[in-house]
């Protein structure tokens, strides 16, 4: 239970972090946003980053192996880091239509799979 809370909030960290990151490159669509300074940028990004660690430190913290959750250090950061790049390329095809998924990058995604595989493998 502990890991999919933990699996659970990440991924909703994520979301929010991807939103911080990238989400003020489609905020010239909006009315509200073609004349915004990069300091309107940065706080908005700042304050949905906010709700990112919201969920981000209570993830780490209840799915770590050193306070009873089920992950080691390397394990938690590897989720992170797979459940961002498909957090990432979910957002990339439902805001930014004119990017395209090539080969290469999906590829290189199935080796950040094949990654999270070796790193949770007991050998």
């Amino acid at each position: 239970m502990k890991g999919l809370k933990t699996i659970l909030f990440l991924t909703i960290s994520n979301t929010f972090m991807t939103f911080a990151w990238y989400g003020h490159l489609k905020f010239k669509d909006f009315s509200w946003g073609k004349n915004l300074p990069m300091l309107g940028l940065i706080l908005i990004s700042w304050g949905l980053a906010f709700f990112e660690y919201l969920f981000q430190v209570p993830a780490n913290e209840g799915g770590f192996q050193g306070n009873g959750g089920p992950f080691t250090l390397v394990q938690l950061k590897t989720i992170q880091e797979a459940i961002t790049l498909t957090i990432f390329m979910i957002f990339t095809l439902l805001f930014f239509k004119d990017e395209k998924l090539a080969w290469n990058h999906l590829l290189g995604f199935g080796l950040i799979v094949l990654a999270v595989f070796v790193i949770f493998k007991k050998w």
